[in-house]
């Protein structure tokens, strides 16, 4: 189903668009009026995807390194998470900018943490921030994982 620009929803929020130069799938940002402005924080309220029906789901990236070492280090882990999730997004062939969905876990989480992730969410994704969970947890599957981040990602 895709929605109209014409739609109630739509009609009453910011919606900057991005286009998808090889006319495939076009991605919609939605951050409705009355919600606050969630980009310094490194998300969108929303994400519309139209034009396509292929999707990729990413597994849960940690901050592993290509040895499945871990950095004791939380701000070391969410760096490498994220080049990890780059890694596997160029691998289903898409670009950060096709990334709609974004769900991040964090063990022991502190408010304090927020601005390492944020900078990596935008040194990922630029202006085009997907929607996002944050999900504090006590532990994650490996001893000494402080993060994880999965995500989805429109195909054309």
């Amino acid at each position: 189903m895709t929605l109209p620009t014409s739609s109630p929803a739509l009609a009453d929020a910011a919606k900057p668009a991005s286009t998808n130069p090889t006319g495939g799938v076009a991605l919609t940002i939605v951050n409705p009026k009355g919600l606050f402005d969630p980009a310094p924080n490194g998300f969108s309220h929303a994400v519309v995807a139209a034009g396509g029906s292929r999707l990729a789901f990413i597994a849960g990236q940690g901050g592993e390194d290509a040895a499945g070492a871990l950095a004791p280090d939380f701000a070391a882990q969410v760096a490498q998470a994220y080049a990890n999730l780059r890694r596997a997004l160029e691998a289903v062939g898409a670009q950060p900018d096709r990334v709609t969905k974004i769900t991040t876990y964090v063990v022991d989480y502190d408010p304090a943490m927020l601005a390492v992730m944020t900078y990596h969410v935008k040194q990922t994704f630029g202006r085009q921030l997907p929607a996002q969970t944050l999900v504090p947890v006590p532990r994650l599957a490996l001893d000494g994982m402080l993060f994880e981040v999965d995500a989805v990602a429109m195909l054309d």
